[in-house]
């Protein structure tokens, strides 16, 4: 496993937010949903997404995908002047402006919505509701807004997601959430590998050969007991070298990196299931609870028991 695949894998699209939106101009619909993260990508027409603070809007033509990154709200919209006449809050929750229900009055079918059925612009919305810890490390790693255009590699994945995302069938949702998924990984990875790009270190030290092989262990294994000694030793390096040509590449030392990995299973885990704190300290390689909980305050300045029940750090 690499490190995008493991930061991927555990913050699945569990039921996941899906829509195809038609719209007539002029449009305009101001997203607060507060959610983590929204892949839109336009079948017709074109749309501009405006971020809030004054960043510079975005067009999208058809093909093209933006990512947006909460929870800061932005607009889309025919125009970037269009004034806003819907809101989407919390929950996918839509309103108007002034907090009139819209949801009825603009449903158009099965995961369809909009002012026309015969509207000109027709944009898919795949949107995850939830904000996996997992996935902390490659959100922090995100612009607010991003975009790609058209290309031959996501493609065939738009046009299956836009037959689906009306489907009306036995487990649907389930079919729509991977599509959306492998959707989204196709993008990162596009957009990661741009000429130029600022990807995260610890994506681009997945192409050195030492501390790349290392990262995989580390990922493959967060339960088994490393040292920096038995890394080194599983790469083929010295002690020495193995800690600072990590330390060089992806920012922190290995046993640092490797904390972080196991503390943000762990998040997901006490949230995700009702696995015990002890059972939770096991499966990421701590000894004992105790050690486990210190080790989690420290990290994120709560116990897991408060990060369970939904308690926030000031």
């Amino acid at each position: 496993m690499d490190a995008l695949a493991g930061l991927l894998d555990g913050p699945r699209a569990r039921g996941a937010f899906l829509l195809r939106m038609v719209m007539r101009p002029p449009w305009s619909v101001r997203i607060e949903d507060r959610a983590p993260l929204c892949l839109m990508s336009v079948t017709r027409g074109e749309a501009w997404v405006v971020p809030a603070g004054g960043a510079g809007p975005t067009l999208l033509r058809p093909g093209d995908i933006a990512i947006a990154r909460g929870p800061d709200p932005y607009t889309v919209a025919n125009a970037p002047g269009t004034v806003p006449h819907a809101r989407v809050g919390p929950g996918g929750i839509c309103t108007t402006l002034h907090g009139e229900p819209l949801s009825e009055s603009m449903q158009l079918g099965v995961r369809s919505w909009g002012n026309a059925p015969d509207g000109a612009t027709t944009v898919l919305v795949g949107t995850y509701l939830l904000d996996g810890e997992i996935s902390r490390r490659l959100l922090d790693a995100l612009p607010p807004l991003l975009s790609l255009p058209s290309d031959g590699r996501s493609g065939p994945l738009l046009q299956l997601l836009d037959g689906e995302i009306s489907r009306d069938e036995p487990a649907q949702s389930v079919v729509l959430d991977r599509l959306l998924d492998l959707l989204l990984i196709a993008v990162l990875r596009t957009w990661f590998a741009r000429p130029g790009a600022a990807a995260p270190a610890w994506y681009r030290a997945m192409g050195d050969p030492v501390v790349g092989q290392a990262l995989r262990f580390l990922h493959n294994g967060p339960a088994h007991p490393w040292t920096v000694a038995s890394l080194a030793a599983r790469t083929g390096v010295s002690r020495a070298g193995l800690a600072r040509r990590f330390t060089e590449l992806v920012g922190e030392p290995p046993m640092a990196y490797l904390t972080g990995w196991r503390i943000a299973l762990a998040a997901d885990l006490l949230r995700e299931t009702d696995a015990t704190v002890e059972a939770v300290a096991r499966k990421v390689g701590y000894s004992s609870s105790f050690a486990f909980s210190a080790a989690f305050k420290r990290v994120r300045g709560l116990s897991p028991q408060e990060h369970r029940n939904g308690k926030q750090t000031c």
